[in-house]
C-alpha cells in the first residue's frame, strides 16, 4: 500500500503497529508511525514536512484507524517531524518533551527560509500542547505506548523514543538514520554515542529510524554499531584537525573519502565537525546552542553547490 507520491509505503510491523516509510530519506523527508487498538483509537508518531505529504499521511492513518488519531507524539522539534502538527484536528493532542515545545516555538518557520526548494503549502506552527519531562505512558485499550526522553542531548536536546513493549517495536526518531549520515549539530557527539547504547538496552525486535528503511532482528544492532563507528570517526577527525588548526570545513575536505562517505547527506559531516569542535573547546556542560543556519554555508560549500531537497 503506497501513500504520498507513490514511492513511500506503509509497513505493518506487528498487529496494529505501522510505519509510514519515505525510503529516500534526506532533508525534510522522514518516517512516521501509527499504533492502533481494536476500537480504532490510535497514536501517530511524528508528522512530516509539507502540506501535501501530511494530508497523505493523515489519510493513510485514518484508513487504518477509521478515525483521526487521539494523539501525535513528536520525537523531537525538527520541522520534518513537526510541521504537520498544524494539519491535525483540534481534538488530536500533540505530545512532546517540554523542550520540544520551546524549540518548535523558537524555530517557527525558519527552516523554510534555509531549505527553500519544497512547496510547503499553508503551514501553521503548532507546538506540543501536552509536555512531559522524563517519561509518559499513553494507554490504548489493548496496549501501552511508552514515551521516554533520552535524558541528555543527542540528536537534539529533546529526543524522545516511542516504545511499544508488547510488540518489541521502537520508534527511534532521528536517533537512528539508516543509509544517511546522522546529524549531531543541535545535540552532542558524546551524548549521541551514549544514547546508542541506551537504545540497544531496549532490545527491540523492530526499530523504525527517523530516516531510511525499517530494521529487524540483527540488523538493528548492526545499524546502531555502524552509527557509533561513524560518530567515533567524526570525533577522531575533529581531534586531529582541531589540534592542527584546521577549520571544520578544511577538516571535512581533507577527510572527504572516509569510511562512511557513501552514506547519503555527506554535507552533514561538516555540521557534525562543528559540534565536535565546540565540545573540544567547551566540553558538553552546559550544552551550547549551534543552529543549522550558522553552518549551512559550510555545508553548501562542502557539498559543492546548493543542497537538494525532494520534499
Amino acid at each position: 500500500m503506497t501513500w504520498d507520491d507513490g514511492t513511500a509505503y506503509v509497513e505493518e510491523l506487528a498487529p496494529g503497529v505501522h510505519a509510514f516509510v519515505q525510503p529516500d530519506g534526506g532533508w525534510m523527508v522522514n518516517n512516521c508511525g501509527l499504533v492502533v487498538d481494536p476500537d480504532g483509537a490510535s497514536v501517530l508518531v511524528d508528522t512530516t514536512s509539507t502540506e501535501a505529504r501530511n494530508r497523505a499521511l493523515l489519510a493513510a492513518a485514518r484508513e487504518r484507524a477509521g478515525a483521526a488519531p487521539r494523539a501525535v507524539v513528536n520525537t523531537h522539534h525538527h520541522p520534518d517531524h513537526t510541521y504537520g502538527n498544524g494539519f491535525l484536528p483540534a481534538e488530536t493532542r500533540v505530545v512532546g518533551h517540554q523542550r520540544c515545545r520551546e524549540e518548535v516555538l523558537a524555530a517557527g518557520l525558519e527552516a523554510t527560509r534555509v531549505i527553500t526548494e519544497p512547496d510547503y503549502g499553508e503551514l501553521v506552527v503548532r507546538p506540543p500542547d501536552v509536555t512531559f519531562g522524563d517519561a509518559m505512558t499513553l494507554h490504548l485499550s489493548d496496549r501501552a505506548v511508552e514515551l521516554r526522553h533520552v535524558g541528555r542531548p543527542a540528536h537534539t536536546t529533546n529526543d524522545v523514543v516511542v516504545w511499544v513493549p508488547e510488540q518489541g517495536v521502537l520508534f527511534a526518531g532521528d536517533l537512528a538514520f539508516n543509509g544517511g549520515q546522522p546529524f549531531v549539530l543541535e545535540g552532542s557527539l558524546t551524548g549521541f554515542r551514549e544514547t546508542l547504547a541506551w537504545l540497544r538496552a531496549f532490545g527491540p525486535e523492530v526499530l523504525v529510524p527517523g530516516h531510511g528503511p525499517v530494521c529487524r532482528g540483527g540488523a538493528v544492532d548492526r545499524l546502531l554499531g555502524a552509527m557509533d563507528d561513524y560518530l567515533a570517526l567524526v570525533e577522531g577527525v575533529a581531534g586531529e584537525a582541531h589540534a592542527a588548526g584546521l577549520t571544520p570545513l578544511e577538516a571535512a575536505r581533507h577527510h572527504r573519502d572516509h569510511a562512511f562517505s557513501h552514506w547519503a547527506e555527506t554535507e552533514r559531516f561538516v555540521g557534525n565537525l562543528h559540534r565536535a569542535y565546540l565540545e573540544i573547546e567547551h566540553g558538553t556542560q552546559p550544552w551550547r546552542r549551534l543552529g543549522v543556519g550558522e553552518v549551512w554555508p559550510d555545508m553548501v560549500a562542502f557539498h559543492g553547490g546548493p543542497i537538494g531537497c525532494h520534499a
